[in-house]
């Protein structure tokens, strides 16, 4: 996916492989281009390697990358994966149940975190109250939604949520391959979006 590039143009580089302009080029990434530094090679390399998991489809990659993207408030990001997603066959509907899915995670990691954190029988039996329909019947097919959730569940550090979608996942059949795949993309993107 991406050529060879020096320390020095990596940054660049990697943005235009990324379908993003060198006006994105961030404070960040030009401190790191400044000083020669080899981890814009190693961030490359991370990037492609995990965009380009065998278990992965290129839609299913992009479409996680959109979730993370979003879960990360990266704007550009988002913008560049939604067009890769796109360009790769997802839908506009595929794309927004992405993102309504990080919105739904955020929401469900706030809140399963705590009720794990309280070690309290009253809060453990209190009931949610957050609707969550969209995981009735989600247009990305219900294994894949549960691949979305269990790697932006995973970024937002709920060990209740990461173990119960992981559970969920194994009982459909997913490859553990699969799992460990979707959130190692999901890590290196966010390593990506810390530097934008």
């Amino acid at each position: 996916m991406f050529g060879i590039a020096t320390e020095s143009n990596a940054a660049v580089s990697l943005l235009q492989e990324l379908g993003i302009a060198e006006a994105s080029l961030s404070a960040n990434l030009k401190a790191l281009a400044a000083a020669d530094s080899k981890y814009l090679r190693d961030l490359k390399i991370n990037v492609t390697n995990a965009l380009g998991a065998e278990t992965l489809s290129r839609k299913e990659a992009y479409l996680l990358a959109v979730a993370v993207a979003a879960n990360e408030k990266n704007v550009v990001l988002q913008d560049a994966f939604t067009a890769s997603a796109v360009a790769n066959g997802a839908s506009d509907k595929e794309v927004a149940e992405a993102i309504a899915c990080t919105s739904l995670l955020n929401a469900n990691n706030v809140y399963y975190r705590f009720r794990h954190f309280m070690h309290e029988e009253f809060y453990n039996n209190a009931q949610a109250g957050i609707r969550m329909s969209i995981m009735a019947q989600p247009v990305l097919g219900k294994e894949f939604f549960e691949l979305v959730s269990l790697a932006i569940s995973a970024l937002n550090g709920c060990e209740l949520c990461v173990t119960s979608h992981e559970k969920t996942l194994v009982g459909h059949g997913t490859a553990k391959q699969r799992i460990h795949d979707a959130v190692r993309l999901a890590a290196v993107l966010k390593s990506l979006a810390v530097l934008l």
